[in-house]
């Protein structure tokens, strides 16, 4: 039987790569019935919420989503989508995979590295308010339970996937609670659970440090929220930046597969945005429901595409002349 996943297009580039890479996706035989729904942008066109009852009702129902990139206004404006959705089905474990890529060209060439984030506490909560006029308070979440179970999964997708090390980043040097709490736990956690992995700390800041200098001594990197969204980014623009990574939102039953790129709205309705980073989280997808045999295919086939460096069929921001709709046709003639 089809595997029912939810479809968001979301905003600007959205619907452009959400058809690209159902086209890919469908073509490779991923045998999926998609449920598109709305949110973002195309929801108030409508005079709704931005984030409807009926969207949220079905990832209800059917617990995976897949999901192109929703606008979140700067400084002002309606909360981040994004973290409303993290909230709404408690997912707790943002996964952001990070990869050299065959014919992408950048400062390094064998980077590998696994990002794994808290993704529901710490400044993100939303606790936030102005104590006096022009004097804002923002609170850090940081509980015994959200840490531990958080550092679990980060230990469990470890052994499951073979790899050697996790990195913790921290600033408990400064935030000797918050942060001291959860270094505390990681280290409880990798203790009793797989002592047999290697696992060091590091203050955030030399981290980072390190990580420009040499990303090949990192295999798989944890931390709180907000800390994991800046060392994320940071990371995939060692690979080629945003448009080449892809990313997962995973709770207990329930996962929601994102573009982690923004709208460009600038480019939207012009066939230049590149589908690369929300086909790749398609096949993470694929790997998560058990169709690992098409996202190896989905994966081999993008991969054909990048190493053969045609121009036509690469979009400009991986150095091609080809649109959204190239890349995809390209991909699909290498399935």
């Amino acid at each position: 039987m089809p595997t029912k996943v939810c479809l968001i297009p979301g905003d600007g580039i959205g619907p452009e790569v959400t058809r690209a890479t159902t086209r890919i996706l469908e073509a490779a035989g991923a045998d999926i019935d998609w449920v598109e729904l709305v949110a973002g942008a195309g929801a108030a066109r409508g005079g709704g919420d931005l984030l409807p009852r009926e969207t949220l009702d079905a990832i209800d129902a059917y617990r995976i989503a897949l999901k192109g990139p929703l606008t979140t206004p700067v400084g002002k404006g309606h909360a981040s989508l994004n973290v409303r959705l993290r909230k709404e089905f408690d997912l707790f474990a943002a996964v952001r995979p990070v990869r050299s890529l065959p014919g992408i060209e950048t400062r390094f060439s064998d980077v590998e590295i696994v990002v794994i984030r808290e993704n529901t506490e710490g400044l993100y909560s939303g606790l936030e308010h102005e104590v006096i006029p022009d004097v804002i308070e923002s609170l850090k979440i940081t509980t015994r339970r959200g840490c531990e179970r958080i550092a679990r999964f980060a230990f469990a997708y470890a052994k499951e996937r073979g790899r050697r090390k996790i990195t913790l980043f921290h600033k408990a040097n400064i935030l000797k609670l918050s942060d001291g709490l959860f270094m505390r736990v990681a280290r409880e956690v990798h203790q009793a659970e797989a002592p047999e992995l290697e696992y060091e700390e590091m203050i955030i800041d030399a981290g980072c440090m390190a990580i420009v200098k040499d990303p090949t001594r990192f295999d798989m990197l944890l931390m709180e929220n907000y800390n994991g969204d800046v060392v994320s980014d940071l990371c995939a623009g060692l690979v080629g930046g945003l448009g080449v990574v892809p990313g997962a939102n995973i709770g207990v039953d329930c996962a929601i597969f994102e573009a982690v790129h923004g709208s460009a709205p600038d480019i939207a309705g012009r066939n230049k945005a590149n589908p690369l980073a929300l086909l790749m989280s398609g096949v993470m997808m694929l790997n998560h429901i058990g169709r690992r045999d098409v996202a190896e295919r989905v994966k081999r086939a993008y991969n054909a595409v990048l190493a053969g460096r045609d121009p036509a069929s690469l979009t400009p921001d991986i150095g091609g002349r080809g649109g959204t709709t190239d890349f995809a046709e390209a991909v699909c003639n290498a399935l």
